[in-house]
């Protein structure tokens, strides 16, 4: 039987996942959509939808940025020309940095 682990997540991770529920499904109402209605464009549940405006951190994050995108909720302050940018400049970012982390081996110091 598998060990059963529980996550823990930071009390700025929780409010954050909150708030984007709560902003998620605010703009649901003032669209005067239904939950089944964007949980149907989204190509998810209701129960899973329901889950996401209550802030559950165990919901996919595709998942929640759709359904973000579907109701309005602009994810970032930028145009997604903009984000089509930022994505550029991190990747190239990345392509100087190295591909793996690793941490050094600790030297054991057996000099007697």
């Amino acid at each position: 039987m598998p060990k059963v682990t529980t996550r823990t997540y930071s009390r700025y991770s929780l409010e954050a996942i909150t708030l984007l529920g709560k902003l998620i499904r605010a703009a649901r109402k003032e669209r005067k959509m239904t939950a089944q209605e964007v949980a149907d464009r989204a190509g998810i549940s209701r129960g899973l939808l329901q889950r996401i405006e209550k802030g559950d951190p165990k919901c996919a994050l595709g998942a929640t940025f759709e359904v973000a995108t579907i109701v309005g909720v602009k994810l970032f302050d930028a145009e997604a020309t903009t984000l089509t940018r930022h994505i550029r400049q991190i990747e190239e970012k990345l392509a100087l940095l190295p591909k793996s982390v690793r941490k050094k081996a600790k030297v054991a110091d057996d000099d007697f």
